[in-house]
């Protein structure tokens, strides 16, 4: 990596450590912000997120303002064992990711600070509420449209993103044997030909292309491809490394294509594509208002993510593309839509100019892009490399 590059990415680490402390202490209970000035409000899947960078920081302010979240998450979590939207609001419930999301943070942080015990009760509860999300009382788990983080699109049944979130936490809590059927269960290939047959179970595989669907249930499926959920599956293993090779090299010159036809004006991957459009059967009347091609849920570039696809590429052992794509995510998180900061550290950025969206000085952007560099730095993927080793022991048998 050139020196230059080098000096730029310990200054953007230093600019996101500086976001996180900012947004340490909030109005709510003393909770962690979202984002700096926006987002006063401690939302629990973004704040979950943030451990994978602060717990690579060696910031101890920002490891106790954690403990403090998953804390205050298992005093607030409900009577059956679901976690709540809001840290603080025992009332706001419904989403499909925040228990997951929680048991996996948990996890982290119990590595982290190597107590296997700490909020074992909690952690029970929240486990036994995920063997009740699956419909078929398998493996995979089902949601509701617009209840996991993108709040303004639609994923039926089997969505990929909240099942690696469960493979991941299944893992690093050492549930090994319940691990192993939920990845055969995602193995399988979605159901096509509009008839299911008794005995047959949907999966997550696309027959012909080397990424998994965005989300399956019964006949139905989709294809597009959600950046997030399958850099998870090659984070924590799901995908086996000649898949990742092939995800890897499809995502690239899908990207380069995009750019080719002007709906990409950075070269990092957003966050699904291809876009969807007026014209799709899959659009819906609120994306016209919130949700066009190429922003938000439908196709924006989000920081966050970036990060863990920069950290699946080095899964992947991809360690120069990943290389090459932080430095990118640096540029990125410079951008503001304020004159009066430095570095933007933005929610997402809109595909086809690049121009930052949504809020500054956003917790999970900054907490991730900690995480990516830590791992190009040391071209390893703290917590999720002994998850893959633990994959590759039961490949052996």
């Amino acid at each position: 990596m050139q020196s230059t590059n080098r000096q730029e990415i310990e200054e953007a680490k230093k600019a996101a450590q500086e976001v996180l402390m900012h947004n340490a202490h909030g109005p709510y209970q003393g909770l962690p912000r979202t984002a700096g000035w926006g987002y006063p409000e401690p939302y629990t899947r973004d704040l979950m997120f943030s451990i994978l960078g602060i717990a690579v920081s060696d910031n101890q302010k920002l490891k106790e303002s954690i403990r403090k979240v998953l804390n205050t998450l298992a005093l607030n979590q409900t009577e059956r064992g679901h976690i709540t939207s809001l840290v603080h609001d025992k009332d706001d419930r419904g989403a499909s990711d925040t228990t997951p999301l929680f048991l996996l943070g948990t996890g982290i942080y119990r590595k982290a600070t190597n107590e296997p015990d700490f909020l074992y009760d909690a952690v029970e509860k929240a486990l036994t509420w995920m063997e009740y999300q699956s419909p078929s009382d398998r493996y995979l788990v089902a949601q509701q449209p617009t209840s996991d983080w993108r709040d303004e699109q639609w994923v039926t049944g089997y969505g990929l993103y909240v099942n690696t979130l469960v493979y991941s936490y299944l893992r690093i809590l050492n549930k090994h044997e319940r691990a192993e059927r939920m990845r055969h269960d995602m193995s399988r290939f979605t159901i096509t030909g509009g008839t299911m047959h008794r005995h047959v179970h949907e999966g997550l595989v696309v027959k012909h292309k080397p990424y998994y669907a965005f989300w399956s249930y019964k006949i139905h499926s989709s294809e597009r491809f959600d950046l997030l959920g399958n850099s998870l599956a090659i984070l924590s293993g799901i995908a086996s490394p000649s898949r990742a090779e092939e995800m890897i090299s499809w995502i690239e010159e899908e990207c380069a294509n995009m750019i080719e036809r002007g709906e990409l004006a950075v070269n990092l991957p957003p966050n699904l594509f291809p876009f969807i459009r007026p014209e799709d059967p899959d659009w819906q009347v609120r994306d016209a208002k919130y949700n066009n091609p190429g922003e938000y849920h439908n196709g924006g570039i989000w920081p966050f993510i970036c990060g863990i696809y920069i950290a699946a590429l080095v899964a992947a052992k991809r360690y120069k593309l990943a290389e090459k794509k932080l430095v990118l995510l640096t540029q990125i998180v410079k951008t503001a839509n304020s004159s009066n900061i430095n570095y933007g550290f933005n929610e997402w950025i809109k595909a086809q100019n690049g121009e930052p969206m949504g809020q500054n000085w956003q917790t999970w952007s900054a907490a991730l892009y900690l995480y990516a560099a830590k791992c190009v730095e040391e071209n390893r993927t703290p917590f999720f490399d002994e998850i893959r080793q633990e994959l590759s022991y039961y490949r052996l048998f």
